[in-house]
């Protein structure tokens, strides 16, 4: 089976609202009071329990009575969702510990704050769609809730399993995660080999020629994300005016996560739907943000949800990703003939070949487009750890030579869209 997350927004009225309003509170409540109960048994002020999700809400409904005695206001799912969160989190914190998670450390859980957690979910009970209302989901306690989209539609014949409802910049969405069969999907054979190198002046440029433009959304509404921040700093904090300035820059910022997230899809369709075979490079994003001059742009151009996206998407249309090793020398070998530079900065947009015999020692060639084209010509290393790559028995053509043989195309967003529609 697969699962598939459908993401809409609601339009809730009024008094749906404050009901919303009063969910989120009981999850933050709830994950808050059993977080406190932790740290009284690792104090030893209360007997000591598991840390498990199951033994967590034993705990919770025990205590509920007394703690929480206006609990029936809300959905029973509202306070599960906030004691699965903080069992979630202790798990991650205890294998952080011991080395059993991967990735940077995991901090002790936190209190959490209105201002940061505004989320509940539900996983049991009669919820999702409403037969006969396709713009509009049930939510338990709640009622009937419209919604922007037909989520029939959207939902097709899959089976919602669970239903995420949070607060973003002054709106609610619902997030439902479905199930659907297991798609058959035929093996894509005339869309060819691509390599794909990702940047910061152009987000994609393709082997083949295709060029996808960095629309840098963050650098674009980052004077108006400056002038709304510049304008909350003045305002008295949790005065009425400044819950309008804090508004205004979280929809500043929505406004710029959203572009983003758009333009990354349109690209991603496009290369999924257009080849057979994609080769990427595994960049070190986390490392290349350590570059104070550059963290700014890379993160505007989020490699890392290009990735993900694109992996999913190939899965979806049967294309093959393969992602090149995080060594392999792509900028710095010459697509033509071979060599290896010792060295290559930043500042170097045309690669230049150190082998005199080479014509790209003469006229240069981008560099881009010469690491894409290595990356096309990528081989992974075998099972047993061999890292040798070979290359194909063929010579490249740059893009100053292909535009004498005849036009290379070149797709920009706006075209590029145009190519998958």
């Amino acid at each position: 089976m697969m699962l598939k997350g459908i993401k809409v927004r609601l339009d809730p009225t009024p008094s749906q609202e404050r009901m919303l309003l009063s969910h989120a509170g009981a999850a933050r409540f709830a994950y808050n009071f059993m977080l406190g109960m932790v740290k009284a048994a690792i104090a030893g002020r209360v007997g000591w329990f598991v840390w498990s999700k199951a033994q967590l809400r034993r705990v919770w409904n025990s205590w509920k009575p007394e703690v929480a005695p206006w609990s029936a206001g809300n959905s029973k799912e509202a306070y599960s969702y906030g004691v699965e969160c903080l069992a979630n989190a202790l798990k991650n914190w205890a294998d952080s510990k011991n080395g059993k998670r991967k990735g940077r450390k995991v901090g002790f859980p936190k209190y959490r704050t209105r201002s940061r957690h505004m989320k509940f979910a539900y996983t049991t009970g009669s919820f999702g769609l409403i037969k006969g209302d396709p713009k509009a989901l049930k939510l338990p306690r709640i009622g009937r809730v419209h919604c922007f989209e037909d989520m029939e539609k959207r939902v097709g014949d899959g089976r919602v399993l669970r239903m995420t409802v949070s607060y973003c910049a002054g709106a609610w969405y619902a997030s439902l995660t479905v199930e659907y069969p297991d798609p058959v999907v035929a093996k894509k054979t005339d869309g060819g080999t691509v390599g794909i190198d990702l940047g910061i002046k152009t987000l994609a440029t393709c082997s083949d020629g295709t060029v996808i433009d960095n629309p840098k959304h963050y650098k674009r509404n980052e004077r108006k994300l400056r002038k709304a921040s510049k304008r909350l700093s003045r305002r008295v904090q949790g005065s009425n005016r400044w819950k309008k300035a804090l508004l205004a820059v979280q929809k500043a910022q929505a406004k710029t996560a959203a572009q983003r997230q758009d333009a990354i899809n349109h690209a991603t369709t496009m290369i999924a739907t257009t080849y057979d075979t994609i080769v990427i490079e595994d960049l070190n994003v986390a490392g290349m943000k350590r570059n104070r001059h550059l963290a700014k742009a890379i993160s505007d151009a989020a490699f890392g949800e290009f990735r993900r996206q694109l992996a999913y998407k190939c899965l979806n249309s049967g294309a093959t990703l393969i992602v090149a090793d995080r060594w392999y020398p792509s900028s710095k070998t010459c697509s033509r003939c071979g060599t290896v530079k010792a060295k290559l900065s930043l500042a170097d947009r045309v690669f230049v070949c150190d082998n005199l015999s080479c014509d790209y020692a003469r006229e240069g060639v981008d560099r881009d487009w010469n690491a894409a084209v290595n990356l096309e010509h990528y081989v992974a290393p075998s099972a047993v750890g061999d890292a040798k790559r070979a290359r194909r028995n063929r010579k490249t053509t740059s893009p100053q030579q292909a535009g004498n043989a005849g036009p290379v195309e070149t797709r920009t967003k706006q075209n590029s869209l145009m190519a998958v529609s």
